[in-house]
């Protein structure tokens, strides 16, 4: 019932707020989610969201098709491309290595390839998170590896059985937009995740590694005239937002929501 409930909600919404991006200056903004719905941990994502602005509406795009998905996302302010399952090796030429994955979900792989397609050409702001980030790296050209410990080794422990919260070291690039948001060189974040960045697309620029080398945070190389596009291996939605690298993230991501929203794009 709950899932029915979404599937019909967000398309009505949607139509809702239609022209009000021109009428209305003091509207709530929108962020679409690429998933949000039912697991207990994705509710995370909204009080993130929320702890910024409690106005803002979200919309989960993952229970519509794909139409209904992109069309939904022409009315939002931002996008926000979750954690998850591994992506399917096939999208980075690694098809053969699909057994050592942990799960794969080809439906959600296809939409938010899909969404930030549009969303990049909508130039609308983009924030990735775990998942996320290796959606964005493997769309704009780069690859993954495709299980950490077996192909990186274990000075670094990314993921650990039956926990969501094991933490370890970030080191922050001096000069880099995630710096300067977070005035951190050094940081503490949690971890749980299978796959990484392996080959860094060439349009994108890394932020922050681990002691192993795996790159964690990822923008736009070039951003004069692109969308804002910040996206981090960890889960800040799950850290103490006083967390320099939870907090600030989302307040900088809902600052470019808000301006390109008043933007009238």
């Amino acid at each position: 019932m709950k899932k029915f409930f979404y599937i019909i909600l967000i398309p009505i919404l949607a139509v809702v707020f239609t022209g009000c991006r021109e009428t209305h200056t003091s509207k709530p903004l929108k962020i679409a989610i690429s998933k949000a719905i039912p697991e207990d941990k994705y509710q995370n994502y909204y009080r993130w969201i929320h702890s910024v602005d409690s106005t803002i509406i979200c919309f989960d795009l993952y229970y519509l098709n794909m139409d209904s998905a992109l069309k939904t996302l022409e009315y939002c302010d931002g996008l926000l491309l979750t954690g998850g399952p591994d992506i399917h090796p096939q999208k980075f030429g690694k098809e053969r290595d699909t057994a050592r994955c942990q799960d794969i979900d080809l439906k959600r792989d296809s939409l938010e390839f899909a969404l930030l397609a549009k969303a990049m050409n909508l130039k609308m702001p983009v924030q990735g998170v775990c998942r996320g980030l290796q959606v964005i790296n493997v769309y704009f050209g780069g690859s993954l590896t495709i299980d950490i410990p077996s192909d990186l080794g274990s000075l670094v422990g990314h993921q650990l059985p039956d926990t969501y919260e094991y933490y370890h070291e970030v080191n922050v690039l001096p000069n880099s937009a995630l710096f300067k948001l977070s005035g951190s060189e050094i940081g503490t974040v949690n971890s749980n995740h299978h796959q990484g960045i392996e080959s860094l697309a060439p349009l994108l620029t890394g932020m922050a590694k681990t002691k192993d080398g795996l790159i964690e945070a990822i923008g736009l190389r070039d951003t004069v005239d692109k969308s804002y596009l910040l996206a981090v291996q960890w889960h800040p939605e799950r850290l103490d937002y006083s967390n320099p690298l939870s907090g600030p993230v989302i307040k900088r991501f809902i600052e470019a929501v808000r301006t390109y929203s008043n933007s009238g794009k």
